[in-house]
């Protein structure tokens, strides 16, 4: 190695200790980055790091372009810093370098920040990788690049329950899936509340697009969330590289936008995607977006990008039924491969009615709480674990809603209620109903009395004695107003 001035600055490959070593701490360096951040972020972000030498006390890294540089500094710049200590050869800074003369590749596959691409391979979910030959290496895998959003492996079409809330969103999901670009569905604007399932079906299309079919490669997608698109464009814009942002986002065959509604407000940020979109539709490229209300009543999004976001195909989401709520829950357990009574599952699809999210979540812990304790999943187990999210539903309880769960639980119309009819099928269920009145609210024998088709209270009475007498002989029986009582209560 040439001598060097005292004052001149070392060239990248002056090294303080051996090649051999130096190779091996930044090996075990990369290693200990990757067991920390998962394989996902790796690849997305620390993979193209690579060692340029040591400068004295300084490890000099290197990566292909300044954005990433810019974003390594500020999120693992410290950590570099701290694991090269560690090693204890004489490193105590590191610098992260843009390096000379890198030269773009084709837009093969992801596309990172700045614009520069590399071949990503058509991974699909665990379950389905048998059928298409990839595998999963991870257990989200990357849509497109550093700035688009992972795919979860769990949210597929065959994952997803339909039930009449949602039928007409899934089909439109559907069709895109299998045609993108076609007349009508584009863009696919779907929309709906919290935890309707928006982002599933968004998934389950990048799912779809992305696996190869008849040996045909799998198109591109670019997956993320409407701030996530805000962010990575403020970025471009501070690191000069904007047109190079625009290359990536418009190379794509398909993007998606999830909870749109966020852009409200960002004019800025809503010019660059009005661009997008008109660039990406001219080019037959397809268009999905969600978000928590029809474009129509997005106020606050200029009107030519509103125009524009409905006049493909707007497919709504619905809030959950009973029934759909009852598949999702039984589907869920299957899935689990845990016995869950039907009791309590109905008992759950009662009381958790906001969205499928919070439904999921609830038995999820009540599973894993029935597993660490080697617990059977009972009635009593459920209001026990989920105290908390049954109080969070709780409201007065009323004679209207009593009549409502049982005309559902017996399968009787509500109007029964109040009727004059005998038959057993209808005069059991309205006893019932008589009995929680009863039990759960403040009411008066001849005010529930008048509730039920101005019934005398001395019929309200023998309901009363009729069902406890009935619960004390017949279990059976006992169960399903338990179970009744229970869903109003609780």
């Amino acid at each position: 190695m040439p001598d060097q001035h005292a004052n001149a600055t070392p060239a990248a490959s002056a090294l303080p200790v051996d090649d051999a070593r130096l190779d091996a701490a930044w090996a075990r360096i990369r290693g200990r980055l990757r067991e920390e951040v998962g394989e996902a972020e790796y690849r997305t972000w620390l993979r193209q790091l690579t060692l340029a030498g040591v400068e004295g006390e300084e490890a000099v890294v290197q990566v292909p372009t300044r954005f990433l540089r810019d974003w390594l500094r500020g999120q693992y710049g410290d950590r570099l810093r701290a694991l090269w200590q560690a090693e204890a050869v004489g490193v105590r800074r590191v610098d992260i370098r843009v390096a000379p003369q890198a030269a773009p590749r084709e837009a093969t596959g992801a596309v990172d920040g700045a614009g520069l691409a590399e071949p990503l391979p058509a991974t699909r979910p665990p379950g389905e990788a048998a059928q298409t030959g990839a595998r999963a290496e991870s257990p989200k895998v990357e849509s497109r690049g550093d700035w688009a959003a992972p795919l979860d492996p769990r949210f597929t079409f065959d994952s997803f329950i339909v039930g009449k809330p949602n039928e007409f969103a899934h089909a439109c999901a559907r069709r895109v899936a299998e045609k993108p670009n076609s007349p009508g569905f584009n863009p696919l604007f779907l929309y709906g509340g919290v935890g309707l399932g928006k982002t599933h079906l968004m998934h389950a299309i990048a799912w779809a697009i992305r696996a190869p079919q008849e040996g045909i490669a799998g198109r591109s997608v670019a997956y993320m969330s409407a701030e996530k698109f805000m962010y990575r464009f403020i970025a471009a814009l501070r690191s000069q590289s904007t047109m190079e942002f625009k290359e990536s986002l418009r190379s794509v065959d398909v993007l998606m936008i999830d909870d749109l509604q966020f852009l409200i407000g960002k004019d800025n940020t809503q010019e660059e995607f009005f661009h997008t979109f008109n660039a990406l539709v001219d080019q037959g490229k397809q268009i999905v977006v969600s978000s928590d209300k029809p474009p129509s009543d997005l106020a606050g999004l200029e009107d030519r990008l509103r125009t524009r976001l409905g006049c493909g195909m707007v497919a709504d989401i619905h809030a959950t039924t009973y029934e759909l709520r009852i598949s999702i829950l039984e589907s869920k357990a299957n899935t689990a491969q845990v016995d869950v009574p039907a009791r309590v599952l109905e008992f759950l699809a009662h009381k958790i009615t906001s969205n499928v999210r919070e439904l999921e979540g609830a038995l999820n812990r009540l599973i894993a709480h029935a597993n660490l304790f080697g617990r059977p999943v009972t009635l009593e187990s459920c209001q026990e674990v989920l105290h908390d999210i049954l109080r969070a539903h709780d409201r007065r309880v009323t004679i209207e809603e009593i009549q409502k769960r049982v005309a559902e639980h017996y399968n009787i119309r509500l109007t029964d209620m109040s009727s004059a009819r005998r038959a057993r099928n209808v005069a059991r269920p309205r006893q019932v109903a008589m009995y929680l009145s009863k039990q759960l609210t403040s009411r008066s024998l001849p005010e529930i009395g008048r509730r039920f088709g101005n019934r005398d209270h001395t019929t309200v009475m023998h309901a009363v004695s009729r069902v406890a007498e009935l619960m004390q002989g017949d279990a059976g029986f006992a169960e399903d107003v338990e179970l009744l009582r229970r869903m109003l209560e609780t």
